[in-house]
C-alpha cells in the first residue's frame, strides 16, 4: 500500500529521495516484534529506564515504548555529530544530559541509526560510569561498518550503506516526518 507521501517521495523538499528502503508498514511489524523482545528480555525485578538519543530517535522511541509490556521511565539524550553533512564528523557533542539516575537501574539505549558507531562509542563509558545494573544497546537500523562493546542487542534493520532519512532520521533536520525510512 502506498501513501501520498510516498507518491510524492521524489520532490520532497526540492531534494531527490531515491527510494523507500523500509516502508512504513515494515518498519511497524518490526517495532511490534523488537517491543517483545525487551518485554520478555527483564524480569519483574528490573526497573528499566529507556533513554533515546535525540533527535533522531524520537519516532521510533515513541513507538518502541507504547509497545513494551512492562513499566518503565524513559529518558532523553541530545548528542550531535553531523551537523549539516551527510557523514559524521566524529565530534560528539552532548547537549542535553538525562535527569534520571542510572544507578541500578537496567537502561536501554534507544538509537536511530548506528553507521561510524563514534556517537556510542563516546556515549556508553559515559554511562557506564553512572553504575547501571545493565545497558544495552536498541537501534533501527545498523550499517554494521563498526564493533561496538557492547553490541547492539535488538537491531531493527541491517541498513544499507546509503544516507537514509525519515521515520525520524533526517538531512539537515529536513525529512525526519516521513512514515518510511528512504535513501537520498
Amino acid at each position: 500500500m502506498s501513501t501520498n507521501l510516498e507518491a510524492s517521495a521524489g520532490q520532497l523538499g526540492g531534494r531527490d529521495i531515491r527510494r523507500v528502503v523500509y516502508s512504513e508498514e515494515r518498519i511497524a511489524t518490526r517495532v511490534r516484534e523488537m517491543a517483545d523482545e525487551i518485554t520478555h528480555h527483564f524480569g519483574p525485578d528490573d526497573d528499566l529506564l529507556v533513554v533515546g538519543l535525540l533527535k533522531g530517535s524520537f519516532v521510533f522511541l515513541a513507538d518502541l515504548v507504547r509497545r513494551i509490556q512492562r513499566p518503565l521511565h524513559v529518558d532523553f539524550l541530545v548528542a550531535a555529530s553531523y551537523g549539516t553533512g551527510t557523514v559524521s564528523t566524529g565530534d560528539l557533542k552532548l547537549l542535553y544530559d538525562p535527569e534520571a539516575s542510572l544507578r541500578d537501574r537496567s537502561v536501554v539505549i534507544v538509537e536511530d541509526i548506528i553507521d561510524s558507531g563514534h556517537t556510542l562509542q563516546r556515549l556508553v563509558p559515559l554511562l557506564r560510569e553512572r553504575e547501571p545494573r545493565s545497558l544495552d544497546v536498541c537501534t533501527l537500523l545498523h550499517k554494521r561498518l563498526v564493533t561496538l562493546d557492547p553490541a547492539a542487542r535488538w537491531v531493527g534493520f541491517d541498513a544499507p550503506s546509503e544516507f537514509l532519512v525519515g521515520y525520524g532520521l533526517d538531512h539537515a533536520e529536513d525529512f525526519r516526518h516521513l512514515p518510511y525510512v528512504a535513501s537520498l
